[in-house]
């Protein structure tokens, strides 16, 4: 039963803080660090990361089908030289930013265990810089000026700035989703369309982590109760539909800055409890 409380709370930390501007790998992060459910993190991370992935899925099945049909359609056009940069729709232009986008992020993947071992540090002082970091940028993003830009209008240069910023959200703390909207947000796009490259632009992100994290549990070998682990991805998969909702609202309405004090406090409460680990060697809050 407590392996399936935690599988719970797991999945809701997961569903929410993927898709909210909080970071969900440092939220995990942290909970792991006061639950030490250290054992079953790499698998329950994969179950998670692929609940969230079919939140996304189900959310924005329109356009990613419209992808999936662009992208087919482009590489005929290529071939029968019909292609035309400027002719490209809604659907074919997303397409190509996700993609141009996503290969700014593999380079950075295949080192993605230098960004990743704070996590591995039984110390939270790093989590608390980044969700300070994620923080500035979402409230920053709040008072920018609203863009106009919409998915045909997006350049080069707009992918290039998202893909970068998707890059830092690679460190726990730092909030994938909070910094693609956020410096879409600075590149002018409106709010409705850097929600929707966000959460599109997300996907072969989330894929690719469960791979990567598949690869590295099955060159280990495990042996688990697998009830756990799909009560946590379902729990992630619909608490992840609900956040997309909520982000989307939040956005239009511009109230990041709720979650740039929210992490700014988290912040520094991590901070401060990191310290206090250090210095007195005790780990605050144990409960699993």
């Amino acid at each position: 039963m407590d392996d399936i409380i935690s599988a719970v709370i797991q999945g809701v930390i997961q569903g929410f803080t993927e898709f909210l501007p909080v970071s969900s790998s440092g939220h995990l992060s942290v909970a792991r660090h006061f639950m030490n459910v250290e054992d079953s993190g790499l698998l329950m991370s994969v179950v998670l990361h692929l609940g969230t992935l079919l939140a996304v899925f189900i959310a924005f099945a329109g356009r990613i089908f419209g992808m999936i049909k662009e992208f087919f359609l482009s590489i005929r056009d290529v071939f029968t030289g019909r292609f035309r940069w400027s002719e490209m729709n809604d659907d074919r232009r997303m397409m190509v930013m996700v993609i141009l986008a996503t290969l700014i992020l593999v380079p950075f993947v295949l080192v993605k265990d230098w960004f990743t071992a704070v996590q591995e540090d039984n110390d939270i002082i790093f989590e608390g810089c980044a969700f300070i970091y994620t923080s500035i940028v979402l409230i920053l993003s709040d008072a920018c000026v609203k863009g106009h830009k919409t998915g045909k209008d997006m350049k080069i240069k707009d992918t290039v700035t998202v893909g970068l910023f998707q890059v830092v959200a690679l460190f726990p703390g730092v909030s994938r989703s909070g910094s693609t909207i956020s410096s879409g947000l600075f590149c002018g796009l409106t709010r409705e369309t850097a929600a929707e490259f966000s959460f599109i632009l997300g996907i072969p992100a989330i894929l690719g982590s469960a791979v990567l994290e598949g690869k590295e549990l099955l060159g280990t070998g495990f042996d688990a109760d697998w009830v756990p682990f799909a009560v946590g991805a379902a729990t992630a998969a619909v608490i992840g539909l609900i956040a997309i909702a909520l982000v989307r609202v939040i956005v239009k309405h511009d109230k990041f800055k709720i979650f740039g004090i929210y992490t700014l406090i988290l912040g520094i409460a991590c901070i401060g409890a990191g310290i206090y680990e250090n210095v007195t060697g005790t780990r605050l809050f144990l409960v699993m």
